[in-house]
């Protein structure tokens, strides 16, 4: 298994997630990682929408042109 490191993560968030945690009766850790696969495993909404037009029909030959954006921030300063 691997493991990561998050920088920079805001007392509030920390304490909202320990917060959260304690809830559901796991460790915060456990919080995290149920967070994060949830967050990995959520199907691309415009795939999904495409898989669902074309069970539907008439949309079989639909292109899908390839992303080569990069994401950004948003800077709300």
């Amino acid at each position: 298994m691997s493991s990561i490191i998050v920088r920079g993560l805001d007392d509030a968030v920390k304490q909202q997630l320990a917060a959260q945690a304690k809830e559901h009766g796991r460790s915060m850790e456990a919080e995290v990682r149920y967070i994060l696969i949830r967050a990995a495993r959520r199907p691309h909404i415009g795939m999904a929408l495409l898989a669902a037009a074309q069970e539907a029909g008439g949309v079989e030959e639909l292109p899908v042109p390839a992303r080569d954006d990069v994401a950004r921030s948003v800077d709300f300063g």
